[in-house]
Parts: structure tokens; sequence; C-alpha cells
């Protein structure tokens, strides 16, 4: 028999580990594959290195430079998924089952590479503007920032999902340039392990930005302070006994909790067993029973459909299931899996029997469970069970119990008012799916489950063309959910970054903001040369940077030729009564000419550095531009983010966010927005 390994930590940039503790064992048959280490971590060490050494080799990095470097390992990860796909296989998985954990965290990895670049600065410092006056004479005014907390973060995930679960936290606290501990689960720890080991291996992680415990957590949570930052994602319980930590309630410790719930799908009352939306429906709940053989905490735990349907759902369920087949992934046609230890597979089968008892089972280990496998029946396998709930109002069991493998229960509802009541009944979830094909329904039902799910997937037959499906949480959108889904808030988009920062609001006069924000802010002192800003490159341009323009009247000629070039006639604008008896009473210029003029007044219009007007955010027209108005532009460098980027001929560019104001004869603002540009860099 082959050597057995023994996992390692990596603590303080060492791998720790060489005397074999507790058995880990294959899924499959039960084999021990691998051991924790005996050796305990000096957790005093780990913290001290993550302040010390990981904060600062973050923070020597800006939020653009980090999201290159996710980038980077992203790509790194992807050429060696071959060899975490055949560690997964020991997890039971099947190669679907690993696709959503391994390339599901690269995607991540992917995701938040791609938003920090797209929406973060070249700095440490991000602004949540815009700022506020709070002066009556602007020399006062106030705005947000959040800024890297300075601490170290604790990741503590499950054992369903040891790539993904690591990198969906890892990837906006690297960001947010917070140093991680990562604790997996010990059960499939080794697959958390190995891709550890891989990122570690890259080189593109500054040291200290990540280190990973094997076993126990020790007394790390005593060692944290308000800082630090605690991610858990896992049981109810487990998460209710961390959350009070003595230490982290004395401290103030931010804790985020993502909890396994009782998750629902609900069929609505106008969907027939005729209708395309039922078949989706039932393929939804048998790919959300098996997928991970169930071990998803997003997966469908309560099925529910109208009364009048639950014979017709159960009978499309039991056929489906009945072709499901179970066994080793390695042999063809095997669609299900393990469960991810012989602990699961007992606890799974404990709570069925509790959920069993006043309900029928409508598939299980009687029809025909035999697992496919050398050494299968030591597996951890587990048979595909649907359960049939009559009196859902009378079984508290149901809405209370939740068996993590592939087991649903399905229950009835005379109307919608009652299937709301039900899906309230498990008390906070992470996500629910409604399939209807009328949207009234969906605009009554949605509103009132969102209350208690931090999702609400809406399934027909047009969302089913590109639908992701209920149980799988995109970086861009919100994960997690109320009540005993945890009530905490993972991805999100660039929302996960802002969790791991500090916000802080600051005052002070427009020039000291703009100094601390890194953009320019209305009021605050600007740089005016004879060289034009367009004439700049992107490093000789600095935040500040102005251009205040010579005149130009409005005309009559003005509005008619625009309007003969767009094409918008519209009355305001051409109907000499009608406007005069409009709350403007005179004919205005249309809002796109102020826009055009101004471009041509502030405009160089030479070859030069800037390459492209690629985006125009936060337009307002303000006040009304009437015939013989005279308008000017005041052009502003407000934000510059350098994203790394080379054209086609190899020339760098970054990006210059410019502040416009067009005021009027009177000062007044008449029209606000900022214009992006690629700008290009210096040969």
């Amino acid at each position: 028999m082959a050597q057995i390994s023994t996992l390692q930590s990596l603590i303080a940039g060492r791998w720790l580990g060489e005397s074999a503790a507790v058995p880990l064992h294959s899924a499959l048959n039960n084999r021990v594959i691998y051991h924790t280490h005996a050796e305990k971590i000096d957790f005093d060490e780990a913290v001290t290195y993550a302040r010390k050494t990981g904060v600062p080799g973050l923070m020597a990095l800006d939020f653009q430079q980090r999201a290159a470097r996710l980038k980077a390992l992203a790509l790194y990860l992807v050429e060696r998924k071959e060899e975490l796909y055949a560690i997964s296989h020991l997890s039971g998985a099947t190669r679907a089952d690993s696709w959503v954990d391994i390339e599901g965290g690269t995607g991540t990895l992917f995701a938040y590479a791609s938003m920090g670049s797209n929406e973060l600065p070249s700095s440490n410092v991000l602004h949540e503007g815009p700022a506020i006056a709070l002066g009556k004479k602007g020399g006062f005014a106030g705005t947000h920032i959040l800024v890297p907390r300075g601490g170290l973060a604790v990741h503590i995930n499950a054992f369903n999902f040891p790539i993904w679960g690591l990198l969906e936290k890892f990837a906006p606290s690297f960001l947010a340039a917070m140093p991680c501990i990562a604790k997996p689960a010990t059960a499939t720890s080794y697959l958390t392990q190995a891709v550890v080991r891989m990122m570690h291996e890259s080189g593109l992680l500054p040291a200290g930005s990540l280190q990973l415990v094997i076993g126990s957590t020790g007394d790390l949570l005593d060692r944290l302070n308000g800082q630090d930052f605690v991610t858990f994602t896992g049981s109810a319980a487990t998460a209710a006994k961390l959350r009070t930590n003595p230490n982290l309630i004395a401290q103030s410790v931010p804790f985020n909790g993502e909890a396994d719930s009782l998750n629902c799908a609900i069929l609505a009352p106008d969907v027939t067993p005729d209708d395309v939306e039922f078949d989706l429906f039932v393929k939804e709940v048998v790919r959300e029973m098996t997928g991970k053989s169930g071990q998803k905490c997003t997966a469908i735990r309560r099925i529910i459909v109208s009364e009048h349907l639950m014979d017709a759902v159960g009978t499309r369920l039991r056929e489906r299931l009945a072709k499901v087949v179970v066994g080793d992934p390695s042999i063809e046609g095997v669609r299900m899996g393990a469960l991810a230890s012989k602990e699961q597979q007992n606890d799974v089968a404990e709570r069925v029997a509790t959920l069993s008892q006043g309900n029928e089972v409508v598939f299980g280990a009687a029809d025909g469970f035999s697992p496919l496998g050398d050494g299968a029946l030591d597996g951890s396998f587990f048979s595909p069970t649907l359960l049939l709930c009559r009196d859902a109002f009378g079984n508290d069991a149901v809405h209370d119990v939740e068996a993590f493998g592939p087991v649903s229960t399905m229950m009835g509802y005379k109307d919608i008012d009652e299937a709301l009541a039900l899906a309230a009944r498990g008390k906070g979830s992470l996500v629910s799916t409604l399939v209807t094909r009328d949207p009234k329904i969906a605009a009554r039902v949605v509103p009132q489950v969102a209350a208690t799910h931090g999702r609400v997937h809406v399934l027909e037959r047009v969302a089913s063309v590109d639908s992701t499906g209920h149980g799988s949480p995109l970086p861009q959108l919100k994960h997690g959910g109320p009540g005993r889904a945890g009530g905490g808030e993972e991805l999100g988009g660039v929302r996960a970054v802002r969790h791991y920062l500090q916000r802080a609001a600051v005052q002070g006069s427009p020039t000291m903001l703009a100094a601390i924000t890194g953009e320019y802010v209305r009021g605050a002192d600007v740089n005016e040369s004879p060289i034009h800003p367009f004439r700049k490159h992107f490093e000789d341009l600095k935040t500040g940077d102005s251009l205040l323009t010579h005149r130009r009247t409005v005309s009559e000629a003005d509005i008619v030729a625009f309007g003969g070039i767009s094409g918008d006639f519209f009355y305001m604008h051409f109907d000499e009564i009608a406007a005069r008896e409009s709350q403007f009473g005179k004919r205005i210029a249309h809002g796109y000419f102020v826009l055009s003029a101004a471009a041509g007044l502030f405009v160089s219009p030479g070859v030069g550095p800037v390459l492209a007007n690629y985006g125009l955010d936060n337009l307002r027209f303000v006040a009304p531009v009437a015939i013989g108005d005279t308008i000017r532009a005041r052009l502003t460098c407000k934000r510059k983010v350098d994203r790394n980027r080379k054209d086609v001929f190899g020339v760098g560019q970054g990006v210059v966010a410019w502040d416009v104001q067009v005021t009027n004869q009177n000062e007044e603002l008449v029209a606000s927005y900022d214009i992006l540009t690629l700008v290009s860099k210096r040969e």
C-alpha cells in the first residue's frame, strides 16, 4: 500500500506538519488517503506574521495591482486544474461537481480581477462620493472614504466546496489588502491544501497574504482585534458558537456568517403539467438534489407546489430520480457521487429518519439503490431521497431539520398566500426559486419572499436559456441570507471588497478632500497652465489639472441645425407658443446640444495622448439654456486609474475621468457630468 501523506499547514511562510494525526478517508471506499498533522500551530506567530508581513506586503500594491495579481493567479491555477480534479475525485465528486468547485473558484478570481480593474482606483483609498457641501460659503465639505483595515481576515469554510469556498472569500479580502488565514473543514482539507500549495508556489502572492490551518483553530480567535474580520460558512450551530466567542464580542470583531438553510422552490399555481415550466421545475429540483450529492448550502430542501399538482410533480420527480446512477464518478454513466465522509453519511441518515416521521417516502433507498464501484459498499454513498409532507403547517420538522445530502421534502399549498407562508417557515434562507409564467405572480411573490431569502431565482422558459440555476452563487450577486442562513453577505461584486474595508467620514475644505481622496472635488484648487490637459500624457496629468474654455452664445440657428442633424424636433425646441406656455417660458436648446457644444469648447482637436472617449457618467442637465444664453465649460482632471494595460503597439495607457461643469453667462451651472477617456503613456 502506498504511503499515506500527511497534510501540512502554511504558517508564517513555511509548511508545518510531519507527524500523522487524524486519518482522512476516501468517500468512495473509506480507505485512508491522508492524515492531518499532529504538530501544534503557534497562532501568535501566524497572527503576527499576517500583521507585520502580510499587511505591508499587500499595502505596497494598490487596488489595480492587486487585481492584476488575481488575474495572473487565476491563469496559473487554470493551467494546473487537472491536478485538482484528480484529487477532488477522492471526495466523491463527479466531474461536474468538481467543475463547480475548481473552475467556479478560479472563475471567481477572474471575476474579481475584472471588477477590481474596472471599478477600483489605482490607490488604496476608495472614495465614496460625491462630496457634500457643509457650509454656505463653499469652504467646508464632507465625504466618505473606504480604506484597508490594517488587520487580517480569518476564513473558516465548510467541507462541501474546499476550493471555491477558499477562493470566493480570498479574492475580495486580497483586493482589500487584508491578509487571510484560511481554515478549511478537515474532511476535505486535502483539496484546500492542494490549491494553497499552488498559490504559494506561484510566487504571485506577497508574503503573508495567505496562511492555511489544517485542523483546529485553537486560540486563533482569541488573538484577534477590532481591525480584523472573521467569516464563516457551515452549520448554523457552529456559526452561533463562533459568533459568541468572548474575544470577538469584547473586541467588536466583525463576523460574517453564511449558514446552511432550508431553501425552497415554489411552483406557482399558473403552471400546468403541460407547460415547459413544469418540466423546468422538475429538472431544477432533481439537479439540486443530486448535484454535489445534495451537499450544497443552496440546495432545494423544500418543494412547495399546489395541492392539486402534488401527485403529478411527485410522479415526474420519481421518474427522473430513478434514472440517476450513483457510484464512483470514474465509471461511465455515473451522475451522482458520494457524500464527503462516513460521518456525513450517518448524519444524513439520522436526519432522514427524523424527517420521515409522519411523512411519506416517495423515492429512496428501497427503490433499487446500489452504488457502482469497487468498495462502494464501504463508501459514503446515499440514495436520493424524496419525502412527501401532506400537512406542512402541522409538521415543524420539515421546516427545521436539514439533511445535508440528496434529500428534499415536497409539501402542498391551497393558494399563493399559503405558499408564501410555507416559504417563510424556513426562518431565513439563502435562496428560493419561483417557477411561473405570469409576471403578475412574480411581482406579488418576489417582494415577500425576498424578506426572508438572500436571493430569489425566477425561472421560466425565457430565462432558462441562460439561467445558471437555483444553486449557483455568482460573484456579481450577493450570497447570504437572513435568519438561520446566518445574516451575512458574501460576493455581490465590489460590495464584497467594501465589506473588508473601513468606512470613514472625512470633513474639510474641498482642496483637502481632493488631496485625501485622490479625486478632484468641486471647489478645490485647480491647476491651470498654458498646456491643454488633452495634450498631456497619462504620467504628466495631475488630478486638478483644469481648463476654463472660451465662451459661446447659443443661437436659434444652433437649435435648428442640431434638430436637423439629430432628428429631435421636440416642441420645447421648436414650438414658440407651446414653449412660452411651459414652465420655462421660452424655447430652449437641446440638452445634448449643450453637451456637444461643451465638447467643442474644451477638445483639443489635433492628434495627442487622448485616445478615445469611452464613457459618460453622472450626466445632469441642471438648468435650461435658452436662445441668446452664453455658455462656457470647465474641464478638470478628476481621477486617474492606471489599469496597467498596453495597446496593440505596446504603448501603455490609463483611464482618466474628467469633471465637466457647463455654466451660463450668470455663472449658473447648466450641465454637469464626468467624461471617461483612454490616455496614452509616453512611449
